[in-house]
């Protein structure tokens, strides 16, 4: 819940980022004091276009720096990097500016903005800038330092510039294009990061007017050089190297352990992942299967930064980078910050647990209260997800007197046809509570459904059938997707809840979870690409089955190749029919992109 998350900002300095109910950063700011930045677009009066930013805010991160200026460095880099859209529709509608290089027909530089992503796309841009300002300021002094084209139309013979050397003559189309290739490459490299391209030439262009006693000129080359010294190197983290890395920190605190780790990009910081973990083993070997785990999802930059405290030389031999233990300098410091986000993730994430737990514990007495269920102690709850749109796979959680018991979690493949929840929901509440009464394991004193009466009725056909006597009651959602009714299986009655009482917190809490739970099993199921997981995730094909089907066909093509008759010499008709139908729809699903 974000009032519970807003209480737990830190009073210090950072850039926050904020997110849609789709998880996209709208929306990238910085703030001396986090806590009062960001609680004041919930309690504050807002107006406007923040108003209808607010209104789309589902989630927030935050990165915590040590001053203000290192926010505004994370602020800019994280703009450059997500380009939210009310960063730039809250500035009067007016995009952040940006310096374009235009190659054809002649070399170029000029300050763009572009309202239009799409517009973007097939420019040569750079930036955005913290202001117009330093991007006009920027692109005079690359025209200064460059021979570029700078007058308008095409003369009929040299001007000025030409003679005094800031022109390589284009009006005469006898141009050297040694020298444009030269130059096109050091411009270009510079406004990809590399600032010492820009400022050697500075120098070489002070040295020479000083040699030649033109000091007023030198010390206007000066002012320069000192003013892009302090535009560009705040944006950077203070390594020239322009090296790849991330900084992996973490914080250790009562059996848990959190991890922070800051991206680093041609020398900026442009995003962070923070993870918490509860440790079960030696708390070296928890971060060093995390981390071998990270980087088999994640891009492995040129260089990791890590404490002394972690097995370098082990990650080293397994994760295809140069791991590093700073002791002074940038790196430690980065290194510190790191560890700082970690330390301020794990306490508010505990802060947060604790928060839930009380409310959790309290709201599952006066939910037993309001069943009229005064000894409710187990909860199951169950949700189904279509998968490709032809099957359906089922969740279910677990919560015992308030909180999570994620042991007790099960996860289930549906052979129904798509789209039926009843006969769906039939078939879960079947298997699972007639395999409890086999191995007469715990039963629930009350199953939630996640739907109205239809799933109501299914679960309670299937509890009668089975001799059971589970209170069962659904959650019903409005036209707006939100919870807003719980229904009593006994009787239908429709019981309202109260959106700011303890009660309707602690269902949202179980309906996301069973949701998420669910959600993720899906997500799980629709990205395995080999043979043995699709047939692995196919009702009605065990490991008989699937080691004959592996043994002819080798692989999916195969499979997808040959005719239902074909198929129907290893497995029955039907099941042939399903496996064709689920090939088809996730071959369907990934053309998509779903």
């Amino acid at each position: 819940m974000l009032e519970d998350k807003l209480k737990l900002i830190p009073h210090l300095p950072g850039s926050y980022q904020m997110k849609n109910k789709d998880g996209v950063i709208i929306y990238v700011g910085k703030a001396k004091d986090l806590y009062k930045r960001v609680n004041s677009y919930f309690k504050g009066t807002v107006t406007g276009k923040t108003r209808k930013m607010v209104s789309e805010i589902a989630d927030f991160t935050y990165i915590v720096t040590s001053t203000e200026t290192e926010a505004f460095i994370a602020e800019i880099n994280l703009i450059k990097e997500y380009d939210p859209k009310y960063n730039i529709l809250l500035k009067d509608d007016k995009s952040y500016p940006y310096i374009e290089y235009i190659s054809k027909p002649y070399p170029k530089v000029k300050v763009s903005r572009y309202l239009n992503i799409k517009r973007r796309d097939k420019k040569l841009i750079f930036g955005p800038y913290p202001n117009a300002y330093a991007a006009r300021r920027i692109v005079r002094l690359i025209n200064r330092l460059y021979p570029l084209k700078k007058c308008e139309g095409m003369p009929k013979q040299v001007c000025l510039y030409y003679h005094i050397g800031e022109c390589l003559g284009y009006c005469t189309k006898n141009i050297n294009k040694d020298a444009l290739e030269v130059m096109e490459n050091e411009i270009l490299s510079f406004l990809r990061g590399n600032d010492k391209i820009l400022k050697d030439r500075i120098v070489e262009k002070m040295e020479s007017y000083a040699a030649s006693l033109n000091f007023e000129m030198a010390q206007e080359l000066k002012e320069e050089l000192n003013y892009i010294n302090i535009i560009l190197d705040r944006q950077k983290v203070e390594l020239h190297d322009f090296v790849n890395r991330d900084v992996i920190g973490y914080y250790l605190d009562k059996g848990h352990i959190a991890i922070n780790i800051l991206f680093i990009r041609n020398n900026k910081l442009i995003g962070s992942h923070n993870e918490l973990l509860t440790i079960k083993i030696d708390p070296e070997e928890e971060l060093n299967y995390y981390i071998m785990n990270f980087y088999e999802r994640h891009e492995i930059p040129k260089e990791i930064i890590i404490s002394g405290d972690i097995n370098g030389e082990l990650l080293q031999d397994l994760i295809n980078s140069n791991f590093v233990i700073p002791e002074k300098g940038t790196k430690k410091k980065l290194l510190n910050m790191a560890s700082t986000n970690a330390k301020v993730y794990l306490e508010s994430e505990i802060q947060r647990a604790l928060r839930e737990e009380e409310r959790s514990e309290g709201a599952n007495e006066d939910l037993g209260l309001l069943l009229n269920m005064p000894n409710l102690r187990r909860i199951d709850t169950f949700d189904n997800s279509n998968l490709f749109g032809s099957f359906s796979v089922s969740g279910m959680v677990v919560f015992k007197e308030g909180r999570p018991s994620k042991k007790d979690y099960r996860k289930y493949k549906v052979s129904v046809e798509k789209n039926d929840d009843y006969h769906t929901m039939k078939e879960v509440i079947y298997r699972r509570y007639f395999r409890a009464l086999l191995e007469k394991s715990e039963l629930p004193d009350l199953i939630i459904v996640d739907g109205g009466i239809n799933q109501i009725n299914a679960a309670t056909d299937t509890l009668k059938d089975l001799h059971l006597p589970i209170k069962v009651v659904g959650l019903k959602k409005n036209d707006k997707h939100r919870t807003n009714e719980l229904i009593d299986g006994d009787n239908y009655a429709t019981i309202e809840l109260d959106k700011d009482s303890n009660v309707f917190h602690y269902l949202t809490r179980i309906q996301d979870e069973v949701h998420r739970f669910t959600i993720n099993y899906h997500k799980t199921l629709r990205s395995k690409g080999s043979i043995s997981s699709v047939l692995d995730n196919t009702p009605g094909i065990g490991n008989v089955r699937k080691k004959e089907l592996i043994k002819k066909y080798g692989n999916l093509n195969n499979i997808k190749n040959a005719s239902i008759d074909e198929l129907s010499e290893i497995i029955p008709e039907n099941v042939a029919k399903e496996l064709k139908g689920f090939l088809r729809a996730r071959d369907e699903a990934k053309e998509k992109g779903e």
